[in-house]
């Protein structure tokens, strides 16, 4: 029986949230436990979440929501330091203006969106991926990384930082898919929506996270000049990082 920590803290409030430990890292060191964790969003926490998650001794939230998000749904760890690092929500828009253009909307539709959106996020949100990483190589953990649902923008910014720290592709795409678990889809997000285009944006699928890393190949050449020119991780702060996340 293993005696690592419980990778998922079933929250009543929240949904999706997990922590980052145990991976093996660079050189087979496995990153810390209960450092880093990603969650949806933590405006809904129960007394025992917060409670929960206080024993944690969580100092920081780093929030990928957009205005509109944040303000419908405030952090309910009040006494923690919330940075804000908005990238603006562009699916359901897109989806509800090809309905509006009198087409059906199937779920090849709302997958077409979603990786689009993937490509997004290094087309036109690289700077908020990156000032994640500035502030992950201060001292602010144990930290959480959220976003609405906790699991795209939330998804590539935890498969980035697990690529940064030397965690095997197999492993990180492991991960990004364990949402499928763990996520709880709100029935009445996007109701306007067909059935099976909600069903796919309520999970992820190996093919988002793919469109992402074609992306950074086609724009930055590949993953390692994407981390160093993109996200300013060059030799001496993934040292620095590794130093800090991982295991000695």
């Amino acid at each position: 029986m293993s005696d690592s920590p419980a990778r998922h803290l079933n929250l009543a409030g929240a949904s999706n949230f997990r922590d980052l430990g145990g991976y093996p890292g660079k050189d087979g060191r496995a990153l810390r436990w209960r450092q880093i964790f990603r969650s949806n969003h933590l405006g809904h926490l129960t007394d025992a979440d917060i409670e929960l998650l206080r024993g944690l001794g969580l100092k920081s939230a780093f929030d990928f929501r957009g205005t509109e998000e944040r303000a419908a749904a405030m952090c309910g760890l009040t006494e923690i330091a919330v940075h804000s690092l908005p990238i603006e929500p562009t699916v359901v828009a897109a989806l509800r203006a090809r309905l509006a253009g009198g087409a059906p909307l199937a779920s090849a539709d709302a997958l077409d969106v979603m990786r689009d959106s993937y490509r997004n996020y290094v087309r036109y949100n690289t700077p908020s991926f990156c000032a994640l990483f500035a502030h992950l190589l201060e001292d602010r953990a144990p930290l959480v990384i959220h976003c609405t649902a906790g699991k795209d923008r939330t998804g590539f910014a935890c498969a980035l930082i697990l690529h940064a720290l030397g965690v095997p592709d197999d492993l990180i795409a492991e991960d990004y898919l364990l949402t499928n678990r763990f996520y709880r889809r709100d029935p009445s997000a996007s109701s306007d929506l067909p059935e099976e285009v909600r069903q796919v944006l309520a999970s992820v699928e190996a093919s988002f996270l793919a469109a992402a890393f074609d992306a950074i190949r086609a724009d930055y050449g590949d993953l390692e000049s994407y981390l160093s020119d993109g996200l300013g991780l060059g030799a001496q702060e993934r040292a620095r990082l590794e130093a800090r996340y991982l295991e000695s």
